[in-house]
């Protein structure tokens, strides 16, 4: 009832189809520093984003507040928005998809439990952190984040959905010296089940994460057998599959371009986009109100299918799938919801006998200065191990890493069993890549 001042004034100035999305979001952080509190805030806000079809454009309007006046202020923004548009892209205002999945992301007992306990335990997560080596000279940062949100889309077509979901992170830094060897270690825990942190769990994996890297050094420049982390599979899958985004496609400037139905990698690699499935990162539609689904995006190395939002897959004359991303006006984005490559049978410890000897990459940085998006061409540096005999032998410290993300994807020759899930909305395993280049002396 509150917003049919702004759906009937629309409609009465000439907009012909009009739409709003609310989003509420509740945060709260806090930090330590050498056992002190050195932040904490807690914050609600709400965004309030209208749309409107108006002689075919589509104007928009993003505001945090909406009162007696915004009926007036949205529609007359909308207008102007749409009357300055030059580009003939086809719009939308959805009418619905014809069913939508139920899905529940939102643990109501988060909200529950108090802040002084999730301070405690954050106090115990530095604590342990200094404890567990002595090479650990100093706990960089301790930190935990909350946070929740709701949407809700209404349109004139009579479309009203809803969701909600919540989370929380805690996260830790640490610093570890061997004579004059210097490394750090970050590693983070999320969930929205409490009861699953653990103190210890997280203390270890941060120190491990620091102290592995001591004693590191350069290998000799060359051609390597690799195994690449579940953190470096992600990354570099992550900066791959954007080339299925369809906008990309379309003004070719994808890797995918006219690879539809084609092989693009190993008949090892399988990735799906599951917004359907029991994550932290389930959803039941997309930002424009289309149906979500569970989507294969490469099957046994060939591409099935691109990412489509209304306007791109008008452009293509097929239907969305449900990837689209609207954020902050009129332009509708693409996004991908949870991206899952498909593990294998074999263990970490049964991809390193199988290389026998190689190189385990465990990091690459530096992927927006050192990857080109269009030729898929890479050189980043990175930090791993040396794998001798079948098992890791020492450190790696300051080597380079490059090639070409097609070769690279179509030189997976095994998979592992090790998924680890990610905060970005991936999960990922280790794998075998035939041969990677690394610079070192």
């Amino acid at each position: 009832m509150k917003y049919d001042k702004f759906f009937a004034l629309a409609k009465e100035r000439g907009i012909s189809e009009a739409e709003i999305s609310i989003y509420n979001n509740y945060s709260l952080s806090f930090s330590l520093f050498h056992g002190e509190v050195d932040s904490y805030s807690s914050s609600n806000s709400s965004t309030f984003m209208a749309r409107g079809l108006y002689n075919g454009k589509m104007g928009s309007i993003v505001s945090d507040v909406y009162n007696k006046d915004s009926a007036e202020q949205f529609v007359n923004a909308i207008i102007a928005n749409a009357s300055v548009i030059e580009n003939d892209d086809p719009v939308f205002i959805f009418k619905g998809s014809v069913k939508y999945k139920k899905i529940s992301t939102f643990n109501k007992e988060l909200a529950n439990i108090s802040a002084d306990l999730k301070l405690k335990k954050l106090f115990e997560l530095e604590k342990k952190i200094k404890e567990i080596d002595s090479r650990v000279i100093e706990v960089e940062t301790v930190g935990y984040e909350e946070s929740s949100s709701s949407s809700l889309i209404m349109n004139s077509h009579g479309l009203k959905l809803s969701q909600k979901n919540n989370n929380f992170v805690y996260y830790g830094g640490a610093v570890a010296k061997e004579k004059e060897q210097v490394k750090t270690g970050f590693d983070i825990f999320f969930d929205n089940d409490f009861n699953k942190f653990d103190v210890d769990k997280l203390a270890n994996s941060i120190v491990k994460e620091a102290t592995s890297k001591l004693g590191g050094s350069q290998c000799d420049s060359s051609t390597y057998k690799a195994v690449l982390s579940p953190d470096v599979v992600k990354s570099l899958l992550s900066a791959y599959i954007s080339s299925a985004i369809a906008e990309d496609v379309q003004k070719n400037s994808s890797l995918f371009v006219g690879k539809l139905n084609q092989k693009v990698a190993s008949r090892r690699v399988t990735v799906e986009d599951k917004p359907l499935a029991k994550t932290l990162f389930a959803r039941s539609f997309d930002d424009e109100g289309v149906a979500t689904i569970n989507m294969p995006v490469i099957k046994n190395g060939v591409l099935l299918n691109y990412f489509y939002n209304l306007t791109t897959a008008a452009k293509d004359n097929v239907q969305s799938n449900g990837h689209g991303a609207v954020s902050g006006g009129s332009k509708v984005y693409t996004s991908t919801w949870y991206l899952e490559m498909k593990p294998g049978k074999k263990s970490q410890d049964e991809l390193f006998k199988e290389i026998n000897n190689g190189v385990y990459i465990t990091e690459v940085q530096g992927l927006h200065a050192g990857l080109n998006p269009r030729s898929g061409n890479f050189s980043l540096q990175s930090t791993g191990f040396l794998v001798e005999n079948g098992k890791l032998s020492h450190g790696l410290d300051i080597i380079t890493v490059s090639g070409n993300l097609v070769d690279l994807f179509n030189d997976i020759s095994e998979v592992g069993s090790d998924s680890k899930e990610f905060i970005s909305g991936m999960k990922c395993p280790s794998v075998i890549v035939k041969k990677l280049k690394v610079s070192g002396k």
